[in-house]
């Protein structure tokens, strides 16, 4: 999934900022890794335009603020970086600090996130090496902590330690007495797979669309995708119209997310029987009532799985007190179900050793 404000910097032909939360402490709007984009206006009647948040409120307005002095000015810093105590400063009631990264990005240093655009596109992330006060863009390495350069990339060494996106989004360190942004730009790891393009399968599809997340939509029936989504798929979707559905789920990644929606009981119980045999899913959802829940149990159970393996089926889906039936009403229980599995998997992710923080 590629983020707005990456989507945006790339369309964009005029310079624009970069605002990145670098560092925050206490109670703040956002955490480390929240991006923002703020570019000129280009009509009358603004100021100036952004992509992404912050947080909004008056950290934003004043980020915008500094954002639009550093465009005015043709002899700014690259890049700057500025604490602000959102109480004292601000008079936000959240009262914690924020340390903001402004990078001002030119054509040069466009070209560097069109690279990490197409590493996010393969499933690869990006740490990017920013220093302040100077006049050099920022470096770029890829997992393994190698450097890249115009497209390419040192020998890998299978022994060096791959960065964890959940621990390590975004910090700032000291180098030579001075202080650096060490900043991973990585894909989401919350993965979906979601089997059905009917009624329910493209409301959570549209549903889903601005969360961060990656599904692949998976149906047999090639034009159901674009009657879904006439105006095209969100960018967080990749389309899979196959014949052989339980084959994306031998090739989904360890720790995934699935959700079998079909149009078919068949197909449903077939393709919970895979994803139940793989015994590797992070989560797995089953549209239906307790009574087809029944069913599939008893059928699953004849062909060999497990209870514990069936226990860990969920169906029905949707949170809890949620009753309706309409089609966007069960996307946002599911939605609002997944975000709280996907937390709860990187809340409860290992912390990442002190000894496999590289230092750019």
């Amino acid at each position: 999934m590629i983020p707005a404000w990456l989507s945006t910097l790339l369309k964009q032909r005029e310079d624009a900022v970069l605002v990145t939360v670098a560092h925050a402490e206490g109670s703040v709007p956002r955490k480390a890794g929240a991006r923002m984009l703020v570019m000129n206006a280009q009509d009358q009647h603004h100021e100036f335009h952004t992509a992404d948040t912050i947080g909004g409120g008056h950290l934003e307005w004043a980020a915008c603020g500094f954002a639009r002095e550093m465009l005015a000015d043709p002899d700014a810093r690259r890049a700057v970086l500025k604490r602000l105590p959102l109480g004292p400063t601000l008079g936000q009631c959240c009262g914690g600090v924020v340390f903001l990264c402004f990078e001002r990005i030119d054509s040069e240093a466009r070209e560097a996130f069109q690279q990490i655009a197409e590493r996010l596109g393969k499933g690869l992330p990006t740490r990017r090496r920013v220093t302040f006060d100077s006049t050099g863009a920022a470096s770029l390495q890829d997992e393994f902590g190698m450097p890249l350069i115009f497209g390419a990339r040192q020998k890998d060494d299978p022994s060096s330690p791959r960065y964890a996106p959940e621990n390590l989004a975004c910090e700032l360190v000291e180098e030579d007495g001075k202080r650096c942004l060490h900043d991973l730009i990585a894909p989401s790891p919350a993965r979906l797979f979601l089997f059905g393009a009917g009624h329910v399968g493209a409301a959570i599809v549209h549903a889903m669309a601005p969360l961060p997340c990656a599904i692949t939509w998976v149906d047999q029936r090639e034009h159901l995708f674009s009657l879904a989504c006439p105006g095209g798929v969100p960018a967080n979707v990749t389309i899979e119209a196959t014949d052989s559905p339980e084959a994306v789920v031998h090739e989904a990644p360890p720790g995934a997310s699935y959700l079998v929606a079909t149009h078919s009981h068949a197909l449903d119980c077939q393709l919970s029987e895979h994803i139940l045999r793989r015994g590797d899913d992070g989560w797995f959802g089953l549209i239906g009532s307790r009574t087809k829940r029944i069913q599939f149990e008893r059928r699953l159970a004849a062909r060999g799985l497990s209870q514990e393996r069936l226990a860990s089926m969920v169906c029905p889906i949707g949170l809890p007190g949620i009753v309706g039936k309409e089609p966007a009403v069960i996307a946002i229980a599911v939605s609002a179900q997944l975000l709280q599995v996907w937390e709860a998997q990187q809340s409860a992710a290992p912390a990442l050793p002190e000894a496999t923080k590289q230092r750019a």
